[in-house]
């Protein structure tokens, strides 16, 4: 891309574009959807708002357009169970909202018109993915019980429990593994469905589905493994209006629909597609049934989300023609089906999808923020060749801005994009984040390395003990091959990622001579710390992506950046929340000291208040901007926005 002079558009230095997106009023207008859920012709979900510290609240949308939010401040719908959360609220037949809150993680009922009363009794546990048995007048949910304060701190312990609606009384319903997700009641009540998973396996790795059958007073007997093992991961368990156990399995490599029928497990539609995904939060949904027990379901195919219509009476598969390329947390009503969704030119909403027509209502977008069409920069989806022969994929979005174009013969700084999880992945939506670069002069390439989700479970297997390798070698590809297509400045070029993705940013800054500079949001440093000092959830998980510990402590300490920082040559800057319990502010701080130690040029950002991830308008704005000013310096351009001077060591002030 030569950014050659264009009429009516003013040239100046890519990176220092005046862009009409600004950090501020991104910041505060960005809402964060959680959870969605349908009752009859209601559709609730859960919104972050910045401008509110982050504050989660369920929003109840009626019939005829009236939304309005279901609990007052400074009540919080959140649950950090798993820490991630997920699943935080749950809405009975009659519209009766039953919440976690998130500064004591009792679970309180909000019924309209009334405040917040709580059910659970103070202590130390936490509650999440519930179901409300309206029979007999309870809640199914997970509950994850911690240590007291002051205590020998003993891993939490997980289990499945009820909580009687009346009395707040708990009683355990399953017990004996690591942790449980998904209970399903059938729709006679009789029958309980439930995923367990025990360490060192994550969900997505291999899960098991149970089922068990209640007794008058809702206790479950013996419990019947019917899918799942150490090799194959379930997802989503759901009775059909029929009471038939429907379920999603990789079994194929795919995670595709199954349903349990006669006792035996059974495929309704296999194809190379993904409808499922993997389980970091409770409460995902990538199905729903109609009254006639047919499914609407999304699926992933090529780093997209598509949605479609199967029966499985006939097995007919009917493939629904939407605008949307990001599609998730689908709840089916009557006739229609409600989603969160984006395209490639407009943010992410709460949808409303008639089923017959096709036609869809959008009832809240996730900000207001509308760019012209000439400043937006669409994906372009990008195969390119890494190592050992292997093909990995990216979304590409070059510099778009309708008043500014680049010097003539110059090519763009690009920002190569490390996404999270490991196991996450990226696709084409609209995302005011990248938008916020391309519109002033950056390429960006969102890279879904090997390892990544959506394109089936062998590719996601690429990652199994070659975290910091394969994901380091995918992103340098991506930008080598941008670079060798004459797209980008090679000198010029930077990655950025947050939390997992910030370990493959400081891994690739630190093992490979190829960027120049680099942007960490909450990343691990150090492998050894992490798999020392981490929440029950993960604490096992890097079995899996690196190896044994601590018996294979020297690898873990070979692909740990902050022990390497002689091999560095690059810039960086590290943003941290300093509540942050995934991955602690201790491996963002041995990484400054160990890079300023080294006489590179090097900042560092604390956020008070904040968690694993920038929930605070004031946060995201500060964040944003210190990168941008960051970058500025080291790549020798003026940014045109107004910002706040960075420290950065090792760096002459300007």
């Amino acid at each position: 891309m030569s950014g050659s002079a264009t009429s009516g558009r003013r040239e100046a230095p890519f990176g220092g574009w005046a862009s009409p997106l600004g950090a501020e009023r991104l910041a505060a207008a960005m809402l964060r959807f959680g959870q969605l859920a349908v009752r009859g012709e209601s559709i609730f979900w859960s919104e972050g708002r910045p401008v509110e510290s982050g504050r989660n609240v369920v929003v109840d949308c009626r019939p005829g357009g009236a939304c309005d939010d279901r609990h007052p401040a400074p009540f919080d719908a959140r649950t950090r169970v798993h820490e991630y959360g997920g699943g935080a609220y749950v809405v009975a037949a009659d519209g009766e909202l039953f919440f976690s809150h998130d500064k004591d993680q009792r679970v309180y009922r909000a019924r309209r018109g009334e405040a917040p009363r709580p059910v659970t009794a103070p202590g130390t546990s936490r509650f999440a993915d519930a179901v409300v048995d309206a029979a007999r007048g309870r809640l199914i949910a997970i509950r994850e019980t911690h240590a007291a304060p002051g205590g020998a701190n003993p891993e939490p312990v997980n289990t499945l429990v009820a909580v009687d609606l009346a009395s707040g009384a708990e009683s355990v319903l399953a017990s004996g593994h690591d942790f449980f997700s998904s209970p399903r009641l059938s729709p006679d009540g009789r029958r309980l469905a439930w995923l367990s998973w025990d360490h060192p396996r994550m969900p997505w790795q291999g899960s098991e589905l149970w089922l068990a059958d209640l007794d008058a007073a809702g206790q479950p007997g013996a419990a019947q493994h019917v899918a799942g093992s150490a090799g194959e991961s379930i997802f989503q368990p759901e009775w059909s209006p029929a009471g038939e156990l429907h379920f999603v399995s990789d079994r194929s490599g795919w995670w595709n629909l199954w349903r349990l029928r006669g006792g035996e497990a059974e495929a309704l539609h296999p194809m190379p597609a993904e409808f499922g995904q993997p389980q970091w939060a409770f409460g995902l949904s990538m199905y729903g049934f109609e009254g006639d027990g047919r499914i609407v379901c999304a699926y992933e195919q090529h780093g997209r989300s598509h949605l479609a219509r199967l029966d499985p009476a006939t097995g007919a598969f009917e493939a629904l023609a939407t605008p949307f390329c990001s599609i998730r947390d689908v709840h089916v009503g009557a006739g229609w089906v409600a989603f969160f969704g984006a395209t490639e030119t407009e943010v992410e909403a709460v949808v409303r999808l008639d089923l017959d027509s096709l036609q869809a209502r959008v009832l809240r977008r996730s900000s207001d923020i509308a760019l012209d069409a000439a400043d937006v920069s669409i994906a372009r989806p990008i195969g390119f060749p890494s190592t050992d022969g292997r093909i990995a994929h990216a979304f590409f979005y070059a510099p778009t801005n309708a008043a500014c174009t680049g010097p003539a013969g110059a090519r763009p700084p690009l920002l190569v994009v490390s996404h999270g999880g490991p196991t996450g992945a990226t696709n084409p939506a609209f995302a005011l984040g990248r938008q916020f670069w391309t519109t002033r002069g950056f390429a960006v390439v969102d890279v879904n390395y090997g390892g990544s989700s959506g394109y089936g479970r062998a590719y996601r297997e690429q990652l199994d003990g070659q975290w910091g390798v394969v994901d380091v070698d995918d992103v340098v590809a991506a930008a080598r091959f941008l670079v060798e297509r004459g797209e980008v400045d090679a000198d010029r070029v930077a990655i950025r990622g947050a939390s997992a993705g910030g370990f493959t940013t400081l891994a690739a800054l630190t093992f490979r001579s190829f960027f120049k500079a680099g942007a960490s949001h909450y990343g691990i440093s150090d492998l050894e710390a992490l798999a020392r000092d981490t929440h029950k959830f993960e604490s096992r998980y890097l079995e899996s992506l690196v190896g044994p510990y601590p018996e294979r402590a020297d690898l873990y300490r070979a692909r740990s950046p902050v022990h390497y920082p002689e091999r560095m040559s690059s810039a960086l800057i590290l943003l941290q929340g300093a509540e942050d319990k995934a991955v602690p502010p201790s491996q963002a701080e041995a990484m400054f000291e160990a890079v300023r130690a080294k006489g590179l040029p090097v900042a560092y950002l604390l956020f008070a208040g904040e968690q694993h991830g920038f929930r605070q308008a004031g946060n995201i704005r500060r964040a944003l901007e210190a990168e941008l000013a960051f970058y500025g310096r080291v790549f020798g351009f003026a940014p045109a926005d107004a910002i706040e001077p960075v420290a950065i060591e090792n760096l002459p002030p300007t």
